[in-house]
């Protein structure tokens, strides 16, 4: 009794509820649409999971990171300790190591370069340059077309970075360049290159005895893994196989680097994949190219909605509704 009302409307009448059945039972429509609150361990492991579900890289706040990232690292590089004769006896150890190995082929390198002045000079200006423009254009790609797994790539990246550090502070290591005894070359010095921050004028603003692991093969692999993984046409993988290839002979070269300085840059590029791998869930090339919120997502969202219909096409007429159960028929 005085459960059902009836409302007429255009010749049909539907039930609704009554005032009193609303009355007995106050604020349930509300409750009902609202979730409970997450709290206490689920609300945790729901922030864990969406700090570790990749979500849509924001432009100011990614190039604050990178900018702060990096005097950071360039902070902390240059106030290691300048460990001159740990550095050198290092040097000395790395060179009899390869000599063992009949590996010993940087001097040779290095020589055979220096004897075509324009290549060397070409080498030193990439060894100068090189290393942050390509480095910054594939985090800009990575940002543009591929906003799904910049957040992951990028960890890669920064991993890579941070290990290194470590690595400068408890293995000093002087350059072929600096060594005692050894007959290398500075190509910076001879050829009175400019820009580089290895030597010349420029020399003590980074520290010297930083060389092993080397961050332009860290670097460079890890720009070109990302693009052979994820470009999309044959000829941009192939030269993003070379351009760490040419990156080895570059820092060879020019007597920057030992090639185990590469090894230790490839060991680091390894380390930062792995921690990408376990906060991720997944390697950077296999999450999703795109996610909610990013140029695609709207994209798409538009495909799906519902356009309005012009004026001059008449509206479709209304499918007849199920008869509802308890409700009466007022006559027209």
């Amino acid at each position: 009794m005085g459960e059902t009302q009836v409302t007429a409307q255009e010749g049909r009448s539907t039930a609704g509820s009554s005032p009193i059945a609303a009355e007995a039972a106050p604020g349930t429509a509300a409750a009902s649409s609202t979730p409970p609150p997450a709290s206490g361990k689920s609300g945790r492991l729901s922030r864990l999971r969406s700090l570790r579900t990749p979500g849509r890289p924001r432009l100011w706040f990614e190039i604050l990171l990178i900018a702060v990232s990096y005097w950071l690292y360039s902070l902390v590089r240059n106030a290691v300790p300048e460990q001159k004769a740990a550095a050198l006896r290092n040097a000395d150890w790395i060179w009899s190591a390869e000599k063992s190995l009949g590996l010993a082929f940087e001097e040779s390198v290095n020589h055979a370069v220096n004897s075509v002045t324009w290549l060397i000079v070409s080498m030193n200006y990439y060894y100068a340059t090189l290393h942050f423009v390509v480095t910054i254009g594939v985090l800009v790609w990575l940002f543009r077309r591929h906003p799904g797994r910049y957040a992951a790539t990028r960890l890669v990246l920064f991993a890579t970075t941070a290990v290194a550090l470590l690595g400068y502070y408890l293995y000093p290591l002087a350059p072929p360049r600096l060594m005692n005894g050894a007959n290398f070359i500075d190509t910076v010095l001879v050829h009175e290159t400019w820009g580089s921050m290895a030597s010349g004028n420029f020399k003590n603003m980074s520290n010297q005895y930083a060389a092993m692991p080397s961050m332009h093969i860290g670097w460079s692999l890890w720009c070109g893994l990302t693009i052979f993984a994820l470009a999309s046409v044959p000829w941009a993988r192939v030269l993003g196989l070379l351009y760490p290839t040419l990156t080895l002979v570059v820092i060879v070269a020019t007597a920057n680097h030992f090639w185990l300085d590469a090894v230790g840059g490839m060991a680091c590029l390894a380390f930062g994949y792995a921690v990408s791998r376990v906060w991720y869930g997944s390697l950077p090339h296999r999450l999703p190219k795109w996610v909610p919120g990013t140029a695609k997502g709207r994209l798409t969202g538009l495909r799906a909605a519902r356009l309005p219909r012009p004026s001059s096409e008449p509206e479709p007429k209304p499918e007849a509704e199920p008869a509802t159960p308890g409700a009466s028929r007022v006559p027209r």
